[in-house]
């Protein structure tokens, strides 16, 4: 590409027959320098901005990918603490029924032991019933035979 200083110092050879007019060609060339340098500057200023606005894409990208990554890694944490979670309540659920089984394997032998013990108080009931009644008939004898006599 042509810069505005090269237009500017282009210089044609002069002809006499048939030639242009050199001022007209130095005015020109004089318009067309004014245009170009405008038109140099305002693509020298744009490829910048392309260059500054592609370097924040790419910082922007990095930042994206920084997130992106960032997510995953909190997406992962996530499950993983799910994971562990449901597997400590499923312990605990675990714990508490083993526990509760435990619980009921102890009341059941309460159970039969108190129910031994009735059985046994009955008994002795019995054998104490057994002997009120065979003293109270042995008195009742020794009664009617006083009564008799």
């Amino acid at each position: 590409m042509l810069t505005p200083l090269e237009i500017e110092n282009k210089k044609f050879a002069k002809q006499m027959v048939n030639g242009y007019n050199v001022d007209e060609v130095d005015e020109f060339l004089d318009l067309l320098t004014v245009d170009y340098e405008r038109l140099y500057k305002e693509n020298t200023e744009a490829r910048a901005k392309i260059e500054e606005l592609d370097e924040d894409v790419t910082h922007y990208r990095a930042i994206e990918n920084t997130l992106q990554s960032t997510l995953m890694m909190a997406q992962s944490t996530a499950e993983e603490v799910k994971n562990v979670a449901k597997q400590q309540a499923e312990q605990i659920i675990n714990e508490a029924q083993t526990a509760a089984r435990q619980d009921i394997i102890a009341l059941e032998q309460q159970i039969l032991l108190k129910k031994k013990e009735l059985e046994d108080a009955q008994k002795q009931f019995d054998i104490y019933k057994a002997k009120m009644e065979s003293l109270l008939i042995s008195q009742l004898e020794i009664l009617k035979e006083i009564n008799k006599d």
